[in-house]
């Protein structure tokens, strides 16, 4: 693209460019903010039932002697029941004549522990017992809006720049972040929190999208995998918030309102040139390219201009006669749609293990503010673990390799005894470091088999499936209720069998990437070329990320297919089909 051929002339990654990629990266940290805080917002201490004869203050400890004629044994937990209370009148001669009753009544009020989580949306709303699926709707819906957001957001940045859609992003996150913390009743602190989550990916893919356009293909990988570091620091820096603010209405609103120091962004941070010129604006992106030229002590010749606009009217025109994709393209061929199930699941797995293991850190047992910041830190070593194999050892290696060892050290955790708390909690964390790896890799991995006629479709299906991962992830953790282990049990082997199907995909590392539907159905079952002009890696600059919520989209993948050009992003338009898109993680 030409506008590529602009980059050496602004210094490649100059100053100015780094200095604004660095403004862009720091919303990365308030999005963690928000994605993260449900850990805390939605905290279920110890609780017990209240018993008639106490008030609403009274302690949660109990004297050992008076739980048995208080409580029933929970036949399934092998416990004291914390939803039903022994049907007695609690007398003096009841607690002196030492025999429980025999009838049982279920719980209205309930006591809390309040020495870890002073308050909590479970201990004002009461949501525990037959009330305990209202917190794990609570975060599902919570990624709802971030799967609602990412189409929505991306396509009005496509439609009408990324600029007024990242400050109106903002400005909404800023105003249903604090309404979340002043909710009245259960109801409208949820509808705030997933109006919340949609901003997330209006906030964090445009300014990612912005900062990415900036930056050259042998540059990307690096910038991209940095930025998910930023996402990792603002997931460690929401414990710090937890801390020393212990009732979750302040903890929501102290966690939204850092987003108020982005406003100045608006005179801060310019229009991408890539989506100014795919937009027909190209006096206005010449001016932000001059701007950048000169704040790098350089200049522009005026021949790489009018090859700028020159390639960008060709494009233009190339790309309006383009026929559209259909996703039932996908599932007309035998190869193609057995690799499109088995990427499918790999994405629905890895998300789903991923935030599963992200939001159920309090259930490990031990200390819940270090193990979620212990959760967050070994993210950086997954990263960078990428950074240093990803174009070395292929793909489909490091895919399988990390969810084979990432479900098994999530399976291991079954033969730990409970009182090795420890050992539990080293293992969860080193199945959330290879997931965390394995999820960036799907996102190269999956554009790297689709041919370039459906990329888009594809990446897009592919999407939905990671997002019903995450939206699932919290009634898979609300069976830790039930057995300690079991969400840990479920991911980790659904992990290793995503890992163990993986091989049945073709390597795509040093390959040449399909173009056509025949290309596709072609690709795995006979052997491939090496591409001579990929650089030896198809699109081996492209973003390794999480997003764990960048979603994808199809047009902007049609780059993928020139491996020059490889792309990042998931919910960018075609329209900038000259942009070197990102993805989101979260």
């Amino acid at each position: 693209m030409a506008y590529d051929d602009i980059l050496p002339h602004l210094g490649g990654f100059g100053s100015y460019q780094r200095r604004i990629y660095v403004l862009l990266c720091l919303p990365a940290i308030c999005c963690a903010f928000h994605k993260l805080a449900g850990v805390f917002l939605l905290a279920t201490p110890d609780y017990r039932c209240r018993l008639p004869f106490e008030l609403e203050n009274a302690s949660y400890s109990l004297p050992a002697d008076r739980l048995s004629l208080a409580y029933p044994i929970d036949t399934l937990t092998k416990k004291y029941s914390t939803c039903n209370y022994l049907d007695a009148d609690f007398s003096d001669d009841y607690w002196t004549g030492g025999t429980p009753a025999a009838g049982v009544r279920p719980c209205d009020h309930w006591v809390y522990d309040r020495t870890k989580f002073e308050s909590s949306t479970v201990t004002e709303w009461d949501m525990v017992c037959d009330r305990s699926w209202l917190r794990a709707s609570a975060d599902s819906l919570f990624m709802v809006g971030v799967m609602l957001g990412s189409i929505g957001f991306g396509y009005l940045s496509d439609k009408h720049g990324r600029k007024p859609i990242f400050f109106a992003s903002l400005v909404l996150q800023v105003i249903f972040g604090v309404l979340a913390g002043i909710a009245p009743e259960f109801f409208t602190y949820t509808l705030a929190r997933m109006v919340v989550g949609a901003t997330t990916s209006g906030v964090f893919l445009v300014a990612y999208v912005i900062a990415m356009e900036m930056v050259g293909p042998s540059d990307r990988l690096y910038a991209g995998v940095v930025c998910m570091m930023f996402f990792s620091v603002g997931y460690m820096l929401t414990a710090a918030f937890a801390y020393f603010i212990h009732g979750w209405r302040m903890l929501q609103i102290a966690l939204t309102l850092p987003g108020i120091l982005f406003m100045c962004y608006w005179w801060l941070i310019p229009e991408s040139a890539r989506w100014l010129l795919s937009n027909g604006r190209p006096t206005e992106a010449i001016t932000v390219i001059e701007k950048a030229a000169q704040s790098n002590k350089l200049t522009v010749p005026q021949e790489a201009l009018d090859k700028l606009l020159e390639e960008d009217k060709t494009q233009q025109q190339d790309d309006s006669n383009e026929p559209k994709p259909s996703l039932l393209d996908i599932f007309k061929y035998p190869n193609l749609r057995r690799k499109a199930m088995l990427i499918f699941f790999d994405w629905f797995v890895n998300s789903l293990t991923y935030y599963g293991l992200s939001w159920n850190t309090n259930n490990l047992g031990g200390n819940p503010l270090l193990n979620f910041v212990i959760s967050g830190a070994v993210e950086i070593p997954a990263y960078s673990f990428l950074l240093l194999t990803l174009n070395r050892w292929g793909r489909r290696t490091i895919l399988c390799g990390c969810m084979i060892f990432a479900g098994t050290m999530l399976l291991m955790t079954m033969a730990v005894p409970s009182s090795q708390q420890w050992l539990i909690v080293v293992l969860a964390m080193l199945g959330k470091m290879a997931i965390t790896s394995s999820y960036g890799t799907v996102y190269v991995f999956s554009a790297e088999q689709f041919p370039t006629v459906i990329r888009n479709v594809a990446l897009g299906a592919s999407s939905t499936s990671a997002r019903v991962g995450g939206i699932l992830a919290p009634y898979f953790n609300l069976l830790g209720d039930y057995w300690q282990p079991l969400p840990l049990l479920i991911f980790g082997a659904l992990a290793f069998v995503g890992g163990v199907l993986s091989l049945l995909l073709p390597e795509t590392h040093n390959q040449k990437l399909p173009e056509t539907i025949a290309d596709g159905e072609n690709f795995g079952k006979q052997k491939t070329v090496p591409s001579s002009s990929s650089g030896g890696g198809g699109i081996h600059n492209a973003f390794v990320g999480g997003d764990r919520d960048v979603e994808r989209t199809a047009e902007e993948m049609q780059v993928l297919s020139k491996p020059e050009l490889p792309n990042e992003s998931e919910e960018i338009s075609a329209k900038e089909a000259n942009a070197m898109q990102p993805q989101e993680k979260y």
